[in-house]
């Protein structure tokens, strides 16, 4: 058994490195790997041998789970091409979209004090198609433009996009008590 831990995610499953991905492709090829490499299969085996069958199960997870949520998978292909979304030191963002978050959370506020289940599902509705055009950008920088600095721009403005879609659901939570 050979293993080349070298490979990127993309390699692993056997995936051309880009944003858009085939979905169905990626579980199946992570299935196979799974078959191949789940530790059950080493039992009877050596203690070395057991702990490589981890390290390689471990390493699939790993990569699968990056590649499977297109956040995760874009910070990824900006590290590949040694792009650093700088999302825990560089807050700068545009006025204007900062001032639309800042618009958000106020509503989520109002609709969370009113109790307003409909005004935080409305809200909520909102967010995701705001974060489903984001998206699109974000494959469209970096599958057609290979605008690097720009796809961290987006990471980083999902990343805010993802924590205020947290307050609304935690909002939400709180009303349905």
């Amino acid at each position: 058994m050979h293993y080349d831990f070298g490979k990127n995610h993309f390699e692993l499953f056997s995936l051309a490195a880009a944003f858009r991905i085939d979905r169905e492709r990626l579980d199946s090829a992570y299935r196979e790997i799974q078959s191949t490499v789940h530790p059950d299969k080493f039992a009877r085996l050596s203690d070395a041998e057991r702990r490589m069958s981890m390290q390689w199960a471990t390493h699939a997870n790993e990569a699968y789970r990056t590649l499977k949520q297109p956040i995760d998978r874009a910070r990824y292909l900006l590290a590949l091409h040694r792009v650093d979304t700088q999302e825990e030191n560089n807050t700068a963002m545009p006025m204007d979209f900062l001032m639309e978050q800042m618009e958000l959370r106020e509503a989520i506020g109002e609709a969370r004090a009113q109790r307003n289940l409909m005004a935080l599902e409305k809200l909520q509705t909102g967010l995701k198609a705001q974060t489903g055009m984001l998206l699109e950008r974000l494959e469209s920088q970096l599958d057609v433009a290979a605008d690097y600095a720009e796809a961290a721009q987006s990471v980083r403005k999902l990343r805010f996009l993802e924590k205020v879609s947290d307050e609304i659901q935690d909002a939400i939570d709180i009303v349905e008590e």
